[in-house]
């Protein structure tokens, strides 16, 4: 009998000392993690970030806006080479293509979800991100759009964040500039009243305008069926005596503007928003006709900060092109969210609506410097809270003024 109990703890201590092994070796795993993340990861979070996360994108890579989808993507996966390779939190990223279009861009959502997505960087495009913000509001996804600028994006969805800046602050900072640094123009305004990104700036440009006592002397729509015809907005802006033509639209619109004025002889200075970056890399179109042209946005290749000509490096080297605004905002966007699980202390393992809740609990006390803002800060409201600037496009090139 006693031979069986001595038998029977020596059994029971081998059995102590496998187990107690097992969990060291996990143990030193962790450790790992741990130690690559502790520089990043808030004293307050109870758990230590760490794991790999699935992270989707959903945006235009075919189809007339597949310049901004392709540039998000792009910049995104730059960002996810070079978190994974600091170890610790590590990204899985899927792109799906939604070609801009807000039904097939909630069945892009949902293929991603059926893949595992646990957050979501996108839509790109603003009437896709509408469509979509509801269903991930629904299904408590944390979201960050990289460039759908629209409030109607984060109204009253608590989980969906944006990386530029809203339509009205594009509106407001393009009038402000436009009466501080082009005095004593008349201004006319072209924009396409079908489309709710457009619109959204048109409104509160005007609106900032009449308080800053710019003088506008015309104003012209579009639609999307429209858009290869602007010679009656043209000749009556010119007629006006119009001297700035103000453009919160697209490339696509814009490239056709700026043909069909050069050919007619009408030449004012044309001031657009962030929607105009990717004229100059849009396949068959003239850059010289872009020449002295201004726009509002956050990014610059051209810009000296340490950071951005490293990213600007990177992308020539990858993609064999200069990386637009919408490049940049998909980089700092997969920052933003890596930073966001850090500091919130997520795990791989939680449930997609736990990742959720405990991003969403972080993000007002964030603060980023990225290569579309320094200091970025956001609201409760998902508005990110950072500065535009004006560049002009000389020589084929964005040049600060």
């Amino acid at each position: 009998m006693k031979i069986k109990k001595v038998l029977a703890l020596l059994v029971a201590a081998a059995l102590c000392v496998c187990l107690f092994a097992a969990c060291g070796n996990g143990g030193t795993d962790t450790t790992s993690d741990n130690a690559a993340d502790s520089t990043s990861a808030p004293a307050s979070s109870d758990t230590e970030a760490k794991g790999t996360f699935k992270i989707g994108n959903v945006g235009p890579l075919t189809g007339d806006a597949a310049i901004y989808g392709n540039a998000v993507a792009n910049g995104i996966k730059i960002a996810v080479e070079e978190i994974n390779a600091l170890g610790g939190v590590q990204f899985d990223f899927r792109a799906d293509d939604d070609v801009a279009d807000g039904e097939t861009s909630v069945n892009a959502y949902n293929h991603l979800l059926d893949w595992g997505m646990q957050v979501l960087i996108g839509p790109v495009t603003t009437g896709a991100a509408i469509a979509v913000s509801t269903k991930v509001n629904e299904d408590r996804v944390f979201a960050i759009t990289p460039s759908a600028s629209s409030k109607d994006v984060i109204d009253g969805k608590d989980n969906m964040y944006q990386v530029c800046f809203t339509d009205p602050n594009q509106g407001t900072a393009s009038a402000d500039y436009i009466s501080e640094n082009l005095k004593d123009n008349k201004l006319a305004v072209i924009y396409r009243n079908d489309d709710a990104y457009s619109q959204g700036v048109r409104d509160t440009f005007v609106k900032e305008a009449a308080v800053k006592g710019v003088e506008i002397v015309y104003e012209g729509t579009f639609t999307k069926d429209t858009a290869t015809d602007f010679s009656v907005q043209l000749t009556a802006a010119q007629a006006a005596g119009a001297t700035t033509v103000f453009l919160p639209i697209y490339y696509q619109p814009a490239s056709v503007i700026l043909k069909q004025a050069h050919d007619m002889g009408y030449q004012p200075t044309f001031f657009g928003v962030d929607g105009m970056d990717g004229i100059l890399t849009m396949e068959g179109f003239d850059t010289s006709l872009a020449e002295g042209v201004m726009l509002l946005t956050p990014f610059s290749a051209d810009s000296k900060d340490e950071k951005t000509q490293s990213f600007v490096t990177k992308y020539k080297e990858k993609y064999g092109e200069t990386p637009n605004q919408f490049a940049a905002d998909g980089y700092d966007a997969a920052y933003i969210v890596y930073n966001a699980i850090v500091k919130a202390g997520c795990t791989s393992d939680m449930s997609t609506s736990e990742i959720c809740e405990k991003i969403v609990s972080v993000m007002p006390t964030l603060t980023y410097d990225g290569i579309t803002g320094k200091g970025m800060t956001w609201q409760k409201t998902g508005e990110v809270s950072k500065a535009p600037s004006a560049v002009v496009i000389k020589d084929g090139a964005y040049v600060t003024p």
